[in-house]
């Protein structure tokens, strides 16, 4: 796939996680549901949205195939053993990326729970990256790398950073261990012409997640008490089909081609998003912090996506 198509599934996918936070603030404003719990109908509502998308596109297969004529070739068989690495190493990040990232928020809170896993995500996968692959950063991606720590810094402890508790601050770091183990496999399968099919990867992961998470939303309290039943099922329904469906199988399908450097500093639009929504939707004051940590964001993003782009480039001259 090209790279310029890639980097903007990554950026609708960092966009669309960004609104989860709005409609998952929205779900505990009107009922008892956890955070746990809340992860779990995440993943579990996203598979049934991703294998309906299965089923509706091997249909479509069946029909448009025949017209293709028997001369088209058939794509190369993912090898077993590569197939188990990517479904077992996706799924399994995927649920501690989530759990543990939700365990350090009550543990130390929404702030340094957030800074701490988004901060030390594009730190792990770059040296992941160095270390396993030979990624280099250069010096523009170095800079660009802290330029968008310093503005998730910015936007963050820009208000109350909260309590820092240790137990809150390494669970934030597993959290983002796990994100680092999905972008980095993903990447590396990607480099290997082993990436699988995106769709099919988001809802193997979503099964798995949906099985390791449920003992612990069972714990929380896995279904919700509340008056107004019908709004909170149409919240999780579209947090399962956009920031959870949709964005993970665009994330796969981007993460496979560009540096996985690169993806973790996109990914940062996650927060600017719920940013920008925290304002305009639920109402949150506008301040210095927020825009200033806004364009230190967007332009760390740019100036990654234009390096990104340069590459591509110098390898095709």
């Amino acid at each position: 796939m090209p790279v310029g198509r890639s980097l903007f599934y990554l950026i609708v996918a960092g966009i669309a996680w960004g609104t989860a936070g709005a409609a998952a603030s929205l779900i505990f404003e009107v009922s008892d549901m956890g955070p746990l719990a809340l992860s779990f109908w995440r993943c579990a509502g996203g598979l049934v949205v991703l294998l309906g998308a299965l089923v509706w596109r091997a249909r479509w297969a069946s029909v448009v195939a025949p017209r293709a004529g028997a001369g088209a070739r058939p794509g190369a068989v993912e090898p077993r053993r590569l197939r188990l690495l990517r479904i077992l190493g996706t799924g399994i990040g995927l649920t501690f990326f989530q759990s543990a990232y939700f365990a350090a928020v009550q543990a130390t809170g929404l702030a340094v729970g957030t800074v701490v896993t988004l901060g030390a995500g594009p730190v792990l996968i770059a040296v992941g990256a160095r270390l396993t692959m030979g990624e280099r950063l250069g010096r523009g991606g170095a800079i660009a790398v802290l330029g968008a720590l310093a503005g998730l810094a910015v936007l963050v402890l820009g208000g109350d950073s909260g309590t820092v508790r240790p137990v809150g601050v390494a669970l934030a770091v597993l959290s983002a261990a796990g994100y680092a183990v999905i972008t980095l496999l993903t990447r590396w399968l990607g480099r290997r012409g082993e990436g699988g099919d995106s769709l099919s990867t988001t809802a193997w992961a979503f099964a798995i997640g949906s099985v390791g998470l449920l003992p612990l939303a069972l714990g929380e309290g896995l279904l919700p008490h509340t008056a107004e039943l019908g709004r909170v099922v149409w919240l999780l329904a579209y947090v399962a089909a956009v920031p959870t469906a949709l964005a993970y199988a665009l994330y796969f399908a981007g993460a496979a081609v560009v540096r996985a450097a690169t993806v973790s500093v996109i990914m940062l639009l996650e927060p600017v998003s719920a940013s920008a929504i925290a304002v305009t939707v639920l109402g949150e004051r506008l301040t210095a912090a927020t825009v200033g940590g806004t364009v230190l964001l967007l332009g760390a993003v740019g100036g990654l996506a234009g390096a990104e782009m340069r590459g591509v480039r110098g390898r095709v001259g």
